[in-house]
């Protein structure tokens, strides 16, 4: 006897739940990110942003645990975009110099950007009173660019596209001659933006500089 067919649609069940489930996920993240920049790390607190989002706090812990935790995926979301661009970016099969001259000018548009700014300034000024912050933010932020960076270097410098080296020092290099003037000026408040054809033509002069030393 054949077996009867299920209701339409109960096997998208659990497919829906999960979207929908995400969907509250995205709103908790968009929501804590805001919460942060406008009340700072010390300031925030779960049943603030719980409050915020108009749910209970129940329903905000049962998706995190901890502020520091929260805090972590906020950082996670900020930077996802970036990562993939950038790993789009360094392609192997582009010269170095197009590869990295479109890496710098990306990564200096997004760390001078006015939420990028706010965000630094927020970890640098409460990072003394909760070390944690600092480890989550270079963690989830810096360190995995850099990570990216120097892989990408190392394997141009071993298709001998640029000087054999210590490739963990050439990305440290070339992100600090990214970021050299705008970025501090940004930070400090002597500037308000940047415009993106300055940025770009700021990567040019910093790739030009890093390659003189590594090609």
């Amino acid at each position: 006897m054949q077996r009867p067919e299920p209701p339409s649609g109960c096997g998208d069940r659990p497919t829906r739940r999960k979207a929908r489930r995400e969907e509250r996920r995205d709103a908790i993240l968009e929501v804590a990110k805001r919460y942060f920049l406008e009340h700072g790390y010390a300031g925030t607190t779960m049943s603030g942003i719980a409050a915020s989002l108009g749910g209970s706090k129940g329903t905000l812990w049962s998706y995190y645990a901890s502020k520091d935790l929260l805090f972590g995926d906020v950082l996670d979301r900020v930077t996802e975009v970036f990562r993939q661009q950038l790993g789009m970016a360094l392609h192997r099969d582009a010269p170095v110099e197009t590869a990295l001259v479109t890496v710098c000018a990306e990564f200096l548009t997004r760390l001078t950007n006015p939420e990028a700014i706010a965000l630094h300034r927020l970890v640098v000024g409460e990072a003394g009173r909760f070390p944690e912050l600092g480890r989550i933010f270079y963690e989830r932020g810096p360190q995995r660019v850099h990570s990216l960076l120097s892989r990408y270097i190392a394997e141009a410098m071993a298709r001998g596209d640029l000087t054999q080296d210590d490739p963990d020092v050439a990305a440290n290099v070339l992100s600090a001659l990214c970021l050299a003037g705008h970025h501090q000026k940004l930070m400090v408040g002597m500037i308000d933006c940047l415009p993106p054809d300055e940025a770009e033509d700021w990567a040019r002069k910093a790739v030009a500089i890093f390659l003189r030393t590594y090609r």
